[in-house]
This record gives C-alpha cells, sequence and structure tokens, in this order.
C-alpha cells in the first residue's frame, strides 16, 4: 500500500479515503528527488499552499488525516513540478525580501540574488535629501512583479518610483501586488526600457533585465517562465546594451545606474558602463560568491565606490 492510499482502521476510512500530511510530504518529496535541487522544501511548499499551512505547522499537524480530494490536488501539483513548473506558479506566491508577492507565468520568478540589486540602491541613497528638497526618484526598468521596487517603496516610503514593463500583463501583477501591500506610490508605465519616460531623468536606475544568451542550454530549465524577461538576443548582452546606450540621459548629476547581470558577465558590462561614460564601476557578489550585480554613476567628480 503506498502513502496515498487509504489508511486502515481510521475512524472516517469507510467514508472518505485519507492520507496524512507526514504521508504526503514523504511521498512527494520522493516524487521531486531528481526533478528538483530541494525536493522536499518544494513538497512542503505545496502541500502547505493547498491546506493553507505555512510550513512551519507542517510538523505540528504531520499526524492530520487529508481528505481524498486534497491528496489528489496535491499529487496533481507534484506531477507539474515533475514537468518543470516553478512552485512559484503553482502557489501563486512568493516571498521577496519579506514581501509575499503574487507570482504567474507572466511573470519571472524572483530570485533571492535579486536582492542584492535592493541592497545596494538602499546603501546608494537615503531616505531623503540634506538639504531637504524634491524626494530622490528611481525608476525600476523591467519590473515584471515589481519585485525590487515593491521592495524599495516598503523600505523608503519617501522615495518617489517608477516601474516600467514592456508585458501588459505583467503590469498588471505588478499594480496587483503594490495594492495589496498597500504601496501605492508606484508610478506603473507600460513599454520599452526608457520610452515611457522620455524626458525625465532620474537619482538611480536599476533594472534586472533579460541576460540569458539565446542558445543557452539553461533556458531548457526555465522553459515554464517568459522567454522576453529572460533571453534577448543570441549574447546575453543585448538588453544591458541597449539600457547602457540610454540612461546617462535619464540620470541626474551624480546618479547611479545598477544592473543585475549573468556571473559570468561582470567584465562585460563594467567595461560597457566605461565605455558609456560611466564612473566608480564596481561589481559585487550575490549570496554564493559570484558576480551578480554592476553599478556605476555619471556625471561625477571623484567617488570612492562602495
Amino acid at each position: 500500500m503506498s502513502d496515498l492510499d487509504l489508511i486502515p482502521n481510521h475512524p472516517a476510512a469507510r467514508e472518505v479515503p485519507l492520507s496524512t500530511v507526514a504521508a504526503l510530504l514523504r511521498s512527494g518529496a520522493r516524487a521531486l528527488e531528481g526533478h528538483s535541487e530541494s525536493p522536499r522544501l518544494d513538497a512542503e511548499l505545496l502541500l502547505g499552499s493547498l491546506l493553507k499551512l505555512p510550513r512551519s505547522s507542517l510538523v505540528a499537524h504531520d499526524r492530520d488525516p487529508v481528505p481524498a480530494d486534497r491528496a489528489q490536488a496535491y499529487a496533481s501539483l507534484i506531477d507539474r513540478r515533475r514537468s518543470g513548473s516553478p512552485v512559484a506558479y503553482l502557489t501563486g506566491i512568493r516571498e521577496f525580501w519579506s514581501l509575499e508577492l503574487e507570482i504567474t507565468p507572466a511573470v519571472l520568478v524572483p530570485r533571492p540574488e535579486t536582492e542584492l540589486t535592493v541592497e545596494l540602491a538602499l546603501e546608494l541613497l537615503p531616505p531623503c535629501r540634506t538639504p531637504p528638497g524634491a524626494p530622490y526618484a528611481v525608476l525600476d526598468l523591467g519590473t515584471g512583479s515589481g519585485a525590487i521596487a515593491l521592495a524599495l517603496a516598503a523600505e523608503r516610503p519617501e522615495w518617489r518610483l517608477t516601474g516600467i514593463d514592456i508585458s501588459p500583463t505583467a503590469l498588471e501583477v505588478a499594480a496587483r501586488n503594490s495594492r495589496k501591500l498597500g504601496l501605492t506610490h508606484i508610478d506603473w508605465r507600460l513599454g520599452a526600457w526608457f520610452e515611457p519616460v522620455a524626458g525625465c531623468r532620474f537619482d538611480l536606475i536599476v533594472a534586472n533585465p533579460p541576460y540569458v544568451a539565446a542558445a543557452d542550454p539553461a533556458l531548457v530549465k526555465l522553459a515554464a517562465e517568459p522567454a522576453l524577461a529572460l533571453a534577448s538576443g543570441p549574447t546575453g548582452l543585448e538588453a544591458l546594451t541597449a539600457i547602457v546606450r540610454e540612461a546617462a540621459s535619464h540620470l541626474l548629476p551624480q546618479g547611479r545606474l545598477i544592473l543585475e547581470h549573468g556571473c559570468d558577465q561582470a567584465p562585460d558590462v563594467a567595461q560597457l558602463l566605461e565605455r558609456h561614460g560611466f564612473t566608480g564601476v564596481r561589481s559585487y557578489p550575490d549570496f554564493s560568491g559570484k558576480p551578480r550585480v554592476t553599478l556605476g554613476a555619471v556625471h561625477s567628480t571623484h567617488q570612492e565606490p562602495l
């Protein structure tokens, strides 16, 4: 008898076939081995979402019975995860910067390493100008779910934030997240890169653009996510180049540009920034020690890097 079969002698067994939380988690984790880098975690997240329980409560409820219809729904989620669907698409949520975001297949699943961009942005600009003046203006290019803009808005409610995306459905997700979190002071705009902000200048521009090369084998594992948010051309540098080429004309004096990129692209991105007049160019490692984010400043006098 498998973990998903009827539990013998259970009081409700004659009416509704049942399994337990613990049994389903064991079964789900085993099924995901070889299909996920974190099979037990994925199994817990999927079951927790289905049962409306936080992961921390699953252990306390490990002997609780699970009705057959819930067990069948869980098996379906496990099958979809085995087929490559990200957990965030199956649960509809993803935590980023301690914010619970709605995530759909219209947007890229926010990665933990992208929090480095948020950290650097917060270090670069204080909450308010000294002496007091207009609020800092910050632009998030290719905002997707709104993860970066929303994290910055949560930490710096004084800033004037603008989020841009070329996908209308992605922008709808960002706007819903904004309303849900009560962070409604973000200006969401539809369009390609700087088109929606022609003539505008910002103190800081952040971007996590598509940077995977079109022929990169990694795209096979990412097939469930929107291709538009992952790859922009044969080298993976096309979107980064387009942003750097126009960024200086949209930055205020001493303004900075922060770019997330592939871990092997830091030298190319640094060279790109320097070629377009950026100074104080420096790359920063993510939590795994790989160079993940590069920044530079425009119209700067002598400036010490962070």
